[in-house]
């Protein structure tokens, strides 16, 4: 590694007997595993909140049932 600075170097020599003491065996998702998780959680909370506030602000009425002896308008253009 000609190209590699002083420092580089001595963070990768660092970096490479930091993974030497790890278990090879056991793989962990780590802080950043954790954080993704918990910002995927806080938007679907949003999400849910916001869901939650319009679904509220729907007004729904159902049309009356026609009695059987008249016939419905239809929408135009339907057959």
């Amino acid at each position: 590694m000609p190209d590699m600075s002083a420092s580089a170097n001595l963070a990768m020599t660092h970096v490479a007997t930091l993974a030497k003491e790890l278990d090879e065996n056991k793989v962990t998702p780590g802080v950043l595993g954790f954080l993704v998780f918990a910002a995927l959680a806080v938007g679907v909370w949003a999400l849910m909140k916001s869901m939650n506030r319009h679904m509220g602000r729907v007004n729904f009425e159902e049309e009356p049932e026609a009695p059987e002896g008249t016939s419905r308008k239809q929408a135009p253009g339907s057959a």
